[in-house]
């Protein structure tokens, strides 16, 4: 029996988006109970119970879907073009307040779930102690703290440096004991200066023994792999989700390789390719361009990076023809990319071939399968947590109308975001 003093809230809109893949449920309404959603349905359908107190919202030619799941984020990053070496070179008390500050960019931008993959120390539990006082606003945060690394290895300047077998079993087991929510591993280099970006970092004995023993925890492991041989290690060592995922060889040239894709589908396995990552980099650089005329260098780099966003998208395209689960997640706030824009890194999913609902599906449920937090986040259905975006428009059709924020609820409760943005 449910008490006449028991809160609800009742959402209706124009449409009404799952994030499961299936049509919008047109004049559909999202019934909240607390925290959790209780029903989804047309508004004929979903009523609060009789007696009860409910607070109406209703959203004319609005539409209504999950609040999204940015996968791949690092908190303390500033966004700013400066490299991984320097941003670690900051105190820890800087870049947590920088933390802070882009968690409540990314909840405000309508993110209400991410996923961090790596920072300096206990930054980003500092964060989520300071979120749990209720002394920032936050998205919902996974986090892995330092990820594990190879001595010189990438991001081996924010986290444990791991040398055989027993070490990286040690270090799970101290990332746990931390509050690691996951796993983070980096298979190969990257633009850490000491590390070598093609070349893979730990044995396959070292990363099965890392993956092992995070499964044992009932966590999950994620792994940057920015070379074909990565991408190989990481299946032979049970990664559950591969970073970047791009097919290069040691020597640089990118060569396809169906037999990788054919056992990335039948393993299951997620990957994040950080389509636009990059892409902000031109966009800027174009941007300045209409007021400026670029140096050789900036227009060599525009040039650059245009061939290589293009060349990620036939890679994803491939990926998604073998059978493949593509996940967005932005990789914000790292080299130059700020946070607050993940609705590009779902749009991106777009130029590669996936239809407006599909990439949705691909920024909200299936990223947070990747993040293993499905039963929780990722879709609005009955029992979950009521975080909930409205937009204007309809981004199943147009996926750009996904940036036009209106409101935003995190576990049933409106964000007040002021005149912040």
């Amino acid at each position: 029996m449910t008490s006449a003093n028991t809160e609800f809230k009742l959402i209706k809109a124009a449409r009404v988006i799952d994030g499961l893949g299936g049509p919008p449920i047109e004049r559909g309404a999202v019934l909240i109970q607390g925290d959790a959603i209780r029903s989804v349905g047309s508004e004929e359908e979903v009523v609060a119970p009789e007696g009860a107190t409910v607070e109406e919202f209703l959203y004319e030619d609005k539409t209504v879907l999950p609040g999204l799941v940015d996968c791949h984020v690092h908190m303390i990053g500033i966004g700013d073009g400066r490299r991984g070496d320097d941003l670690a070179l900051l105190p820890d008390e800087v870049l947590t307040l920088q933390a802070a500050k882009n968690a409540r960019t990314h909840l405000y931008s309508g993110v209400t779930t991410v996923r961090d993959c790596g920072a300096k120390n206990r930054t980003t539990f500092m964060l989520r102690q300071a979120v749990e006082m209720g002394i920032t606003p936050s998205p919902r945060l996974l986090l892995t703290g330092r990820p594990i690394a190879i001595i010189g290895g990438h991001l081996s300047y924010f986290g444990i440096e791991a040398t055989g077998e027993v070490e990286c079993r040690a270090a799970v087991r101290q990332l746990v004991k931390e509050g690691a929510d996951f796993i983070k591993i980096t298979a190969t280099g990257g633009s850490t200066r000491t590390s070598f970006p093609l070349r893979p970092s730990f044995t396959v004995e070292e990363m099965t023994a890392i993956a092992d023993e995070t499964h044992k925890f009932g966590k999950h492991a994620a792994a940057h792999c920015v070379s074909t041989q990565a991408i190989i290690n990481a299946l032979d060592a049970g990664v559950d989700t591969v970073i970047h995922g791009a097919y290069t060889e040691t020597d640089g040239s990118h060569k396809d390789r169906p037999d990788v894709t054919e056992r990335l589908a039948k393993q299951g396995v997620f990957v994040n390719l950080t389509l636009h990552q990059a892409r902000d980099k031109q966009w800027q650089l174009e941007a300045k361009a209409e007021s400026e005329e670029l140096t050789t260098e900036e227009q060599a780099e525009v040039d650059r990076i245009r061939s290589g966003v293009e060349q990620s998208l036939e890679h994803g395209s491939r990926l998604r023809a073998g059978g493949v689960t593509l996940v967005s997640g932005s990789d914000a706030a790292w080299a130059d990319y700020k946070m607050g824009g993940f609705q590009d890194e779902v749009q991106a999913h777009v130029e590669l071939g996936m239809t407006p609902m599909q990439a949705i599906v691909s920024g909200t449920s299936d990223s947070a399968r990747s993040c293993w937090a499905q039963e929780r986040v990722g879709s609005l259905s009955a029992g979950k947590l009521a975080d909930v975006l409205v937009v204007d428009g309809d981004p199943s059709r147009n996926i750009d109308d996904l940036k036009k924020i209106v409101d935003i609820f995190q576990g049933g409760q409106k964000i007040d975001r002021g005149d912040y943005v």
